[in-house]
């Protein structure tokens, strides 16, 4: 899968693959194989580009055109134990 806003939110930003692989605490290669689609994401860097880019995953992931995050909610098993 090549995630293309990868690319174009970093740049938008004037960043290099090097910054954001300090942020996701992992190479500049390694990164860039994500913006390739070489190497799959893990949803766990994938959360904290949503987290730093102030986006939403599904935005990240061209599933949608919206930036703005989605508000948090309440998991479904706290619902369920509050009757």
């Amino acid at each position: 899968m090549n995630i293309d806003r990868l690319k174009e939110i970093r740049e938008d930003r004037d960043l290099l693959q090097r910054d954001i692989a300090r942020v996701l605490k992992i190479s500049q290669v390694v990164y860039s194989r994500y913006e390739t689609g070489i190497r799959l994401i893990p949803i766990d860097k994938l959360t904290i580009l949503a987290k730093f880019y102030q986006v939403s995953v599904d935005y990240l992931l061209s599933l949608t055109d919206e930036k703005k995050p989605y508000p948090k909610s309440v998991l479904h098993h706290e619902v369920i134990y509050k009757k």
